[in-house]
């Protein structure tokens, strides 16, 4: 007698590869119904309390004028862009030339970091591999994770048109708001495709996110090489395509369908690209370790190094290559003021040799705002090697929490103070090979030494949140920020000196274009040490926090 069987179809062969989205998409949405209100509330009110003061600071058209003239000059031009509309500078113009590429980096980080969230971390946890075990397309969870980033850019949009469109402010219409904003999601979405791009090719989350990060210099860069020199490199960058979209002035749309475009270009290479990877791998495979461990791993210092020579070497070759391309454009300084009576009055008010020096001065105090994120992260590390329970198993042998703090404290300092001289180091090759003038050089690199002081103060304080409420280190980012704020719109928004005050950065000599003073850097140096001795006081009295 035979037997019949007689099978059902497999699920998985009826399934589709977008099948369990609109769950995950859902998913996705409750575990951002924090963050994303709160970032988009912050750029918001960023945005509003920049723009609110307009009308009281330049009521005339013969102060907007004066402004007009500040911006065309080139510190304004690398750090904010070409600048639109100056021969009749409106409050819209204001807003579009002196926001955009300062919100454009905040909107390309978060939604970087929001994709990196929910794909790699994800497998990086294991969550990934449980969730593809069930009835769910191959596609489904990177669609849905670049769902919610579209999602929290397109939100971003619709506040900001809503909110800016309604204050009533002179030629700041709805028209240009609404493309203002759009531009700033295009940013956006652009960025998290490539963050979806990279998290295909790269194992673990720190990685994928920064390489992607590590496209934002990029493109702010090429932007400003480009506002600078060669325009046709400002059309490289997506910061770049918002800028040119002239919201308030020309109201050019076009720009806009560029960064679509390439987005969908991006996202298609990052499905391919995830059907050649396993679920938990990435495309680049590291490299097999050695057969034994040296003796440096076996010191704290040594494991530390070891943890963080990626960072390291990737943060100061980057710096380099930054302050490079800034040095570079250092011989064209002098020609954008040659004709420019206000500019010449503002390097006169700062008591400088040189509009070269105040502009080289500003740009290290850019880079110096740059540096201190490399500070940070290694805290950040900390706290997720605590979390992700790796911390606990090793401090439970001889090593005490002091030793281990200070094995990643020293690369912190260490490799802060490392990175920052390599930032001016570039920049002072360059900008000595750039102008012929030598002694650029070494008064870059005292330069880049003076903001030692200020890069460790943010390092401490994060030590300091690590140590006291570790689930609120993050908050450091807050003060940097802050800083980019101040030292990118601060002198052009005219603020009260208390909250340029408020920044660490802003008590650094602003050398080369001034003289060196001992005393802030002296106190800045205390402040640190003290944020940094709290920290590890904290640390050693909590309890240890795995999850």
């Amino acid at each position: 007698m035979s037997t019949i069987v007689v099978t059902e179809p497999s699920t998985r062969d009826t399934e589709t590869t977008l099948t369990g989205f609109s769950t995950l998409l859902r998913f996705g949405l409750r575990r951002e119904r924090v963050r994303m209100p709160v970032w988009i509330a912050a750029l918001t009110l960023l945005t509003v309390s920049t723009v609110a003061g307009f009308p009281d600071l330049y009521p005339t058209a013969a102060s907007r004028q004066s402004r007009a003239s500040l911006m065309d000059s080139p510190a304004a031009t690398a750090m904010n862009g070409p600048g639109f509309g100056l021969d009749n500078y409106t409050f819209g113009a204001m807003l579009a030339n002196e926001m955009t590429g300062f919100l454009a980096i905040f909107v390309a980080l978060i939604s970087v970091l929001m994709v990196s969230r929910h794909t790699r971390h994800e497998e990086e946890q294991g969550r990934a591999e449980l969730i593809r075990a069930g009835i769910v397309g191959r596609h489904a969870s990177l669609s849905a994770a670049l769902a919610v980033t579209v999602i929290a850019n397109l939100l971003l949009a619709v506040v900001l048109t809503v909110v800016l469109g309604g204050m009533g402010i002179e030629t700041i219409t709805w028209g240009g708001t609404a493309l203002f904003a759009a531009s700033l999601a295009m940013v956006g979405i652009v960025f998290a495709a490539a963050s979806a791009v990279s998290a295909q090719v790269f194992e673990h989350g720190r990685a994928a996110s920064g390489m992607a990060g590590a496209l934002i210099g990029v493109a702010y860069a090429l932007r400003a090489a480009g506002d600078m020199g060669n325009d046709f490199l400002s059309w490289l960058s997506p910061i770049g395509w918002a800028q040119r979209t002239k919201s308030y002035v020309d109201d050019t749309a076009w720009p806009l369908l560029l960064g679509l475009v390439v987005a969908g270009v991006l996202v298609a290479v990052a499905y391919l690209l995830s059907t050649r990877r396993d679920v938990g791998a990435g495309l680049r495979q590291p490299r097999p370790g050695a057969a034994g461990a040296s003796d440096a791993l076996t010191t704290p210092l040594g494991f530390a190094l070891r943890l963080h020579r990626g960072a390291v070497i990737g943060w100061t070759s980057a710096l380099f290559l930054f302050g490079a391309m800034y040095g570079s454009l250092a011989s064209e300084v002098e020609s954008f003021v040659e004709d420019n009576p206000a500019m010449q009055e503002f390097v006169r008010q700062m008591g400088s040799a040189s509009f070269t020096q105040s502009w080289l001065a500003l740009i290290m105090s850019m880079l110096a705002m740059v540096c201190s994120v490399f500070g940070v992260l290694v805290v950040v590390r900390m706290r997720t090697e605590e979390t992700s329970g790796r911390a606990e198993p090793v401090l439970s042998t001889a090593l005490t929490r002091a030793k281990w703090v200070a094995g990643h404290l020293a690369v912190a300092l260490g490799g802060g103070a490392v990175v920052m001289l390599s930032g001016g180091l570039g920049l002072g090759v360059s900008a000595m090979a750039s102008t012929g003038d030598s002694t650029l050089l070494p008064d870059l690199l005292g330069a880049a030494l003076a903001y030692v002081p200020a890069v460790w103060l943010t390092t401490g304080l994060a030590l300091t949140l690590f140590g006291l409420l570790p689930g609120t280190v993050h908050a450091t980012w807050v003060v940097l920020g802050y800083g980019l704020f101040i030292g990118m719109l601060g002198p052009l928004l005219q603020l009260p000196g208390w909250l340029n005050n408020l920044s660490p950065f802003s008590h650094v000599p602003q050398l080369p274009a001034v003289d060196v003073e001992v005393t802030p850097l002296v106190l800045l140096t205390a402040v640190a040490a003290a944020l940094v001795a709290l920290g590890f006081g904290a640390f050693r009295q909590r309890d240890l926090a795995s999850v």
